[in-house]
């Protein structure tokens, strides 16, 4: 007589399940960030049309170019790495080699368009580059203490970090559910209110992020006799 497959507990199934829809969810949100910027691309690989919103992108495209590519390896490999299935993988950490160079790219463009493009005003605001200058650096800086974390074993510190830093790097697709509802009603928000709408996006992201930490289960420390993983990977 052959002996029937367990079918895995209930409980089981529900956690299997709810492990793939976060990331399905992330990537879902960063699809707003990731379609845009390949229209961008697109635009000026095709060379125009040039516009008073976009003459920056033209004048000087590397920074952009190098902010969209950063930003989506950044947004979807660091999706995949919510999935539980995938953490407990030796892809995990290999994918982190890519994730996290990616995420300073992001962060690090950001902040050079922020200090030398001439952005518009329907793109600014009061105390709006400052915010996006704080945030950016935060954004590299969480990296670089993830990965210092992870060198010395301390997944604990690593995971809590490179969250933030994603919280922050997806904020480009959490703005868009800030801005539709008021752009429906209100229309063209002022630059005090697109300032607030902008704040607002990022501060959802990093509230969200700490309840994610504060809620996670804290990971076993490393084995003092197992060596360090060579480079970052987010969200272990």
């Amino acid at each position: 007589m052959t002996s029937q497959p367990i079918a895995p507990p209930r409980t089981a199934r529900r956690a299997t399940w709810r492990g793939r829809l976060i990331p399905a969810g992330l990537i879902a949100l960063s699809l707003v960030p990731v379609v845009a910027g390949a229209a961008r691309v697109s635009q000026l690989a095709g060379g125009g049309p040039v516009t008073a919103a976009n003459a920056r992108f033209f004048d000087s495209p590397a920074p952009v170019i190098v902010h969209i590519i950063g930003s989506t390896v950044f947004l979807l490999l660091g999706a995949l790495q919510f999935a539980p299935e995938l953490r407990r993988r030796a892809w995990h950490r290999r994918s982190g080699r890519l994730v996290a160079p990616a995420g300073l790219l992001s962060a690090l463009s950001a902040a050079w368009m922020t200090l030398f493009y001439d952005l518009p005003s329907t793109v600014t605001g009061p105390g709006l580059s400052a915010l996006r200058l704080v945030l950016a650096a935060a954004m590299a800086g969480g990296i670089v203490v993830a990965f210092a974390a992870i060198r010395r074993g301390d997944v604990r510190t690593h995971r809590a970090w490179m969250v933030r830093a994603y919280a922050i790097g997806l904020g480009a697709g959490t703005q868009v559910l800030t801005f539709l509802p008021w752009t429906l009603v209100a229309g063209t928000p002022s630059p005090v209110v697109h300032t607030l709408l902008m704040a607002a996006g990022w501060g959802i992201n990093l509230a969200v992020a700490e309840i994610v930490i504060r809620r996670s289960p804290g990971p076993r420390a490393r084995r003092a006799d197992r060596p360090s993983a060579p480079t970052a990977a987010p969200l272990s």
